[in-house]
């Protein structure tokens, strides 16, 4: 495999050296000598056009020999042209400078990020919105600013087809946010396309944008995570050679928040370009309930350094300490008895207990080194090496409540000591090209990726502490035999003490993939395009170090397909795709009924399949973008429970989720910008175990969230007379009525439908920005849940005070 992967490499590059383009390339600067990002570059009555990246540069290629003029252009800001000649195989360089300055080209820029941003890094192949048949959205750094955004997790009320089920409970393996995208879960678990694991919080302040890359995605960023519905990636803020800037801002808010952060950017050398960015944030906050608590601090320093033209390297490391008191998460069922509650109102939780003690708490330490390395081998050819190593921990303690026994107004509550560590390295080498084969552009990603994972784990056994009632009355009887046992109280003495004789694991599991994948973006016609994408993972489990008996391999392929024709070039095209995502499920030890017969069972991966169509447009000068798609998920040989064995596991369940998602982004107005969304989405078993309640036909998984989400987030700036850099914004969310658990043994338990109000008022100059903002301003009663009632904060402001140098 190696020797032809070696072999297309060498060909591919023949191919390009025989066929010349020709292109412009440039950079564009304001007048004080910074670069002029997001500035649209075109050649006047043509298709060719580019917009100028963080470094102010620009390329067009491709460009028909002849006589042209170019145009550079911006939002408020005058518009300059150059008549240039190009002839065949010439490269011509065309700088321009702006008469604006950067801090006038800042407001602009800043007024415009709401705007959908071109996120040319989805496909891993440097592609417009309009031309890749893949649906994403994105939040930026600015919409965390303008909200007032101290929690990653808020910053999803800007997506549409996206809701939380369930906060960071920071447990082992999985303590991270659980969101339901297109009705599958959804962690944030990618860091700038590799994986970024984290058992709790992530903190925003070193987020640049936060990418929502819809349907399953397997092809390009493999099995090692959940992606049916879509992954959630994270862009951080990368240094610029410039100048030395930055911000420092605090925050502080309801319910104690207070939040200090700094954003500082210096260039480290007069003579070459290195240049270091380091941010930085300390929170503290109190929960709204009776107990709860956040405690975090958290440094990111990136270093870049460009060599030379060709060369340039980014290496980023983030430290983040956490401490936090969770309140449990409240499972009102045993989830085969029926339901001793039907309704909220039923079950009449009162919402300001948590259920914990603030002396009950979990760590979730989280250390993540990222380091790239670019090179341009030529003008057809970049290389790209990158290399990320992550240790994530779950120190403390974790608890749920769940209906032991049905009948009852009793609850169970468990407690467990986490103590788990999670190690991962991942390296990766792409090749992008950009070429032509006779008249046919060909924009091709080959790409190998290694990716390891190691999992420490010294956790205790579970320990039954005590019986709640969702009104807080408390007991200290064993729900199943009746007997009265000695009280545990919510402190970590008499927790600990709990679980003292429940055992303590000693499980070190290693397991491997090693993927090569391939994609290619082919030009048909001006109008048509098509992406071909393989990708090839092979899974290597060592199982336990202790055993030799247990170690797994399995193969899975994933392809990628993709078409999209633009009626009317660089305004509307018309995009379909197939897409699908994989799991390497290893294998699972296993036992009868009674545990007896204990053996080791292996599966094959679990894979979805996507049909997706839609429609993109980027009409009236780029002030309104949206996109509206239409999708059928099918995900087959789904690893589930058997039913009447707890000790087992079986394949073969499968479930459809179909839907459709309206994602606007507007700039109708200089000063007015609106991002809205609305989806739908219709997700069931149709194959399963009739009464299991996972796989029962006909009836929704669980975790899928609300069929029906909106959005909507307007802000208008004023920019003369007297009140000149103040602003308004207005928005909200909707979340339609949320079948929580569906099955035909215990009943169906909905939550609510809910709308939220949000609003704020801002000044932002070049100096300085003051924002207020409220969020549940009507003060709804609202629950998110995965099988689960958590309820969520009342009406609750936030304050921000932001200087800028």
């Amino acid at each position: 495999m190696t020797k032809r992967l070696l072999l297309l490499i060498t060909l591919v590059f023949s191919i390009t050296t025989v066929f010349a383009q020709n292109s412009v390339k440039g950079t564009v600067t304001t007048s004080d000598g910074n670069p002029a990002v997001n500035v649209t570059i075109r050649i006047e009555n043509s298709k060719w056009g580019d917009i100028t990246n963080e470094k102010g540069e620009y390329t067009i290629k491709y460009v028909k020999p002849g006589n042209w003029v170019l145009k550079v252009s911006a939002v408020a800001a005058a518009s300059q042209e150059k008549a240039i000649s190009i002839a065949e195989g010439q490269n011509l360089q065309v700088d321009f400078i702006l008469k604006e300055n950067s801090a006038q080209l800042q407001e602009v820029i800043v007024s415009q990020k709401n705007v959908k941003k071109e996120t040319k890094s989805v496909a891993r192949i440097p592609l417009k919105d309009l031309e890749n048949p893949q649906v994403y959205s994105s939040v930026s750094a600015e919409i965390l600013k303008q909200q007032v955004i101290t929690s990653y997790d808020d910053a999803m009320r800007n997506v549409p087809g996206i809701t939380r089920t369930w906060e960071s409970t920071g447990r082992a393996g999985d303590g991270a946010s659980y969101f339901a995208l297109r009705g599958f879960d959804a962690q944030p678990t990618m860091y700038n396309g590799l994986p970024g694991i984290t058992s709790g919080n992530l903190d925003p302040s070193n987020i640049e944008e936060i990418q929502v890359i819809k349907g399953p995605s397997g092809t390009l960023f493999g099995g090692s995570f959940y992606s049916y519905g879509g992954i959630i990636n994270t862009i951080t803020k990368k240094p610029h050679y410039n100048s030395t800037e930055g911000e420092i801002a605090y925050n502080f808010g309801s319910f104690g928040l207070n939040r200090v952060t700094a954003d500082i950017n210096t260039p480290l050398s007069k003579t070459e370009k290195i240049a270091l960015r380091i941010n930085t944030a300390y929170h503290s906050e109190n929960s709204f309930q009776d107990a709860g608590f956040k405690k975090s601090f958290f440094i990111a320093p990136t270093l870049a350094y460009e060599v030379n033209d060709r060369l340039s390297f980014n290496v980023m490391v983030e430290i983040l300490q956490e401490e936090r008191a969770v309140p449990p998460v409240f499972f009102n069922s045993d989830r085969f008895s029926p339901l001793d509650f039907k309704t909220i109102k039923e079950l009449n939780l009162n919402n300001n207990l948590s259920f914990t003690s603030n002396d009950l708490t979990i760590k979730n330490p989280r250390y993540n080194l990222q380091g790239q390395m670019l090179y341009k081998i030529s003008d057809q050819w970049t290389s790209q090496t990158v290399i990320s190593r992550g240790t994530v921990k779950s120190d403390g303690i974790y608890t749920y409540i769940w209906d032991d026994v049905s009948g009852d107004n009793y609850f169970s509550q468990y407690f467990h000591n986490e103590q788990q560590t999670i190690n991962t390295t991942d390296i990766q080498q792409n090749f992008n090209g950009d070429f032509k084969i006779g008249k046919i552009r060909n924009r091709v990603l080959i790409g190998l990726d290694f990716f390891n994972r190691n999992v420490i784990d010294n956790g205790s056994g579970w320990g039954f502490g005590r019986s709640v009632t969702p009104q807080g009355d408390v007991n200290y009887v064993d729900p199943f035999s009746g007997d009265t046992l000695a009280p545990v109280y919510l402190t970590k003495a008499s927790v600990n003490n709990l679980l003292a004789g429940t055992g303590v694991s000693n499980s070190n599991v290693t397991n491997s993939s090693y993927s090569i994948y391939a994609s290619d973006v082919v030009n048909i016609t001006r109008r048509l395009m098509a992406m071909v994408s393989l990708r090839a993972d092979y899974f290597d489990s060592k199982g336990e170090k202790s055993a030799s008996d247990d170690q797994f391999h399995q193969v899975a392929l994933s392809p990628k397909f993709g078409l999209v024709y633009q009626p009317v070039l660089d305004k509307v095209s018309v995009f379909a795709n197939y897409m699908n995502g994989f799991i390497n499920v290893a294998p699972r030890q296993i036992a009868d009924a009674d545990g007896t017969n204990p053996r080791l069972k292996s599966f094959k991966p679990e894979h979805a399949n996507q049909l997706e169509f839609g429609v993109k447009t980027n009409l009236f000068s780029d002030k309104l973008q949206a996109t509206l798609s239409v999708y059928d998920i099918k995900v087959a040989d789904r690893v589930v429970g058997v039913v009447g064995n707890v000790n087992d596991y079986t394949q073969g369940g499968k479930v459809r989720s179909k839907g459709f998602e309206l994602d606007m982004n507007a700039h109708p107005l200089p000063n007015l910008n609106l991002i809205a969304g609305y989806s739908h989405n219709d997700i069931k078993n149709i194959e399963g175990v009739e009464g299991d309640f996972y796989t029962e036909p006909g009836r929704a998984p669980g975790g899928q969230g609300p069929q029906d989400l909106a959005n909507l987030w307007a802000t208008y700036k004023f920019t003369t007379g007297k009140i000149k850099n103040f602003g308004l914004g207005i928005g909200g969310n909707y979340a339609g009525k949320y079948k929580v658990i569906d099955n035909s043994a215990t009943g169906v338990f909905y939550l609510p439908s809910y709308t939220l109000i949000n609003g704020s008022v801002f000044y932002n100059s070049g100096k300085c920005r003051i924002t207020f903002n409220v969020n549940n301003i009507n003060n709804a009663v609202y629950y998110i849940g995965y099988w689960s009632v958590n309820p969520q904060k009342p009406r609750n402001f936030a304050a921000s005070f932001a200087y800028k140098f």
